[in-house]
């Protein structure tokens, strides 16, 4: 087999590409800080209106980024875990 290493080099840096723009555009759209994601005009946290996972989609067509939200699954799914209430950082 042979093994075409750029191509491969090629593909890699492509999903990075796309990746980076996907953090940056989801990095841009929230609106608090939450750990290591600071953002210096939003200084708290906001569980009320950022608990929730961020998705995100990169059109192969245009290269525009799309980005949607799922809830965050904070109760544990079965009776041996007990819950974990999410606290603010501190250091």
């Amino acid at each position: 087999m042979t093994w075409n290493s750029d191509l491969i080099e090629t593909l890699e840096l492509q999903n990075l590409l796309e990746n980076a723009a996907i953090t940056m555009h989801s990095a841009e759209a929230r609106k608090e800080s939450r750990g290591a994601h600071a953002h210096e005009d939003y200084p708290d946290r906001d569980d009320k209106e950022w608990m929730k996972h961020t998705l995100g989609w990169t059109d192969a067509t245009t290269g525009k980024t799309r980005l949607d939200y799922r809830p965050v699954h904070d109760q544990p799914l079965d009776d041996e875990m007990h819950h974990v209430v999410p606290v603010k950082r501190v250091y």
